[in-house]
Formats: structure tokens, C-alpha cells, sequence
């Protein structure tokens, strides 16, 4: 099975992965349109969500009638700002309604979540600058594991043209905290102009699994284990929206040895 999940360029429904499709166990992910006006729902009552509004405005309801309106105010991902963001508990009937054009991100991981409902507001999320040199990026934390949830992990990623992303290659595939944990991820790839491309790599120590992957526009990668680093061409930028979850809500990872030399 390939670890790249191609992007509907048309339509509602942009993207989607579920543990079954991905044959793992904990990681879910879809991304959607909607028009201004229109409205969808999301019914997962066995899974915790985390809403992203990557772009646009909207307004979220809970299954128990809880709203929260006007959230949002990005033009889209590559906006110098931090998104707004929901948290559910339970994802059973969950509607969300456009404000204006608007573009969405589902996180999702099973099990009934560990904390109530909120908004997360871009003020309550920390944004940073990772790596030096061509090695630089500008994260930002959505959901991190300082922030109620029982197990997601959600964050973003702007990274310049010509810079390497996720580098020194790292992974986080083996349950032996403190020094590694065990955590699935998606990477979602939007790229600016929008007709541009990255590269990313998926490998294990053994070489079990080794795939060079160039992605486009709303793509995703599968991580079920291994390193992960992505390459992004000249004259584009690159966004990425992270989603992890494993048996223990940890971010802990191992550098590849082959490559820990370049952060002495």
C-alpha cells in the first residue's frame, strides 16, 4: 500500500484517512470545502476531534447544542497567524456551518477524549521557529501535549522554498519513553503558488520501508513508522498540518544517527 493519499481536486470532501484505511490504529484525518453557506456534519461518537479552520470562517456546534461562532480568520494556511481550532470530547453530531468559504481539517483518534469541548483560540497556541540556516521552519502548536485531550497531538508547519522540513530525519515508532514513543501521523501538503510540489521520505532503519514520495496540493503521507523528512523545491512554500496519536499522548523522537551530525 502506497503511504501517499492523492487529493480530490473537486468537491467537498478533499481528503480522507481512517485507521481501517490506513491499517493502523489510532490516527484519523479528512480534509473539506465548503462553500459560503453550506454546512456538513461529522459524526463520530467512538473518537475525540480536533477541528482545524485552516482558512475562511465558521461556526462549530456540539452534540450538546454548545456553538461557538465566527471562528476563524485566515485568508488560507500560508497567512502569517494561527488558526482557530475545536476541541470535542465525542464527535457524535457535530455540525459545522461556513461563514464564508471556508476550509477545514478533521483530526481524529478513538476513544471518548479525556476533556470538555472548547474553542482554541490562536492566542492560546505558541509559534516558533525550528532548525537554523536552510533547515528553518515556523511551527505552530495547536494541540500539544501540554493541552487537555486523551490522544491528540495536533500541530502545523510553514516551511520556506529551498529548506528541508522534519530534518535531521526523526522518528517516533517505539514505545520506550522517556527516549522514543509511539506515534502515528498524517501529513497534510498544501503548497504556495499552488501548482508547486514537495518531496517526502518515509524509511525505517531496515530499509522495510522506504518511499520517496513528491506530493502536491492537499495531499497526505502516512507515517506509520519510520523517519519522515520532506524537501521542499525552490521558488514554493510549504505548509503541513501534523496529526499525531498513539497509546500514550507523548512526543518524544529519535534522530536518524546517519544524519545527528548537523545539529553539533
Amino acid at each position: 500500500m502506497s503511504l501517499l493519499v492523492k487529493a480530490k481536486r473537486e468537491g467537498r470532501d478533499i481528503v480522507e484517512v481512517t485507521p481501517r484505511s490506513a491499517n493502523w490504529r489510532y490516527v484519523g484525518f479528512s480534509a473539506h470545502r465548503l462553500a459560503n453557506g453550506e454546512a456538513m456534519t461529522i459524526d463520530q461518537p467512538q473518537s475525540e476531534l480536533c477541528i482545524v479552520v485552516l482558512a475562511g470562517s465558521v461556526s462549530v456546534r456540539a452534540h450538546d447544542g454548545t456553538t461557538w461562532s465566527h471562528l476563524g480568520s485566515r485568508r488560507d494556511v500560508f497567512d502569517d497567524a494561527a488558526p482557530f481550532a475545536v476541541y470535542v470530547r465525542q464527535g457524535r453530531d457535530v455540525r459545522v456551518s461556513a461563514e464564508s468559504d471556508a476550509e477545514i481539517a478533521v483530526a481524529s483518534a478513538p476513544g471518548p477524549g479525556s476533556a470538555d469541548a472548547r474553542v482554541i483560540e490562536p492566542s492560546q497556541m505558541q509559534r516558533f521557529a525550528r532548525g537554523k540556516g536552510l533547515n528553518e521552519r515556523f511551527v505552530c502548536d495547536i494541540l500539544p501535549q501540554a493541552s487537555a485531550a486523551s490522544h491528540l497531538l495536533v500541530v502545523e508547519v510553514r516551511t520556506p522554498g529551498g529548506h528541508s522540513s522534519s530534518y535531521p530525519p526523526h522518528k517516533h515508532d517505539t514505545d520506550n519513553l522517556p527516549q522514543e514513543s509511539a506515534l502515528e501521523e498524517t501529513y497534510y501538503h498544501r503548497l504556495d503558488p499552488a501548482q508547486g510540489f514537495a518531496f517526502q521520505r518515509v524509511y525505517t532503519d531496515d530499509r522495510s520501508i522506504d518511499e520517496s514520495l513528491a506530493v502536491e496540493n492537499h495531499d497526505v503521507v502516512l507515517v506509520p513508522r519510520g523517519y519522515h523528512p520532506v524537501v521542499v523545491p525552490y521558488g514554493y512554500e510549504s505548509y503541513y498540518l501534523n496529526v499525531m496519536a498513539g497509546p500514550r499522548r507523548e512526543w518524544h523522537f529519535r534522530n536518524d544517527p546517519a544524519h545527528e551530525w548537523m545539529l553539533k
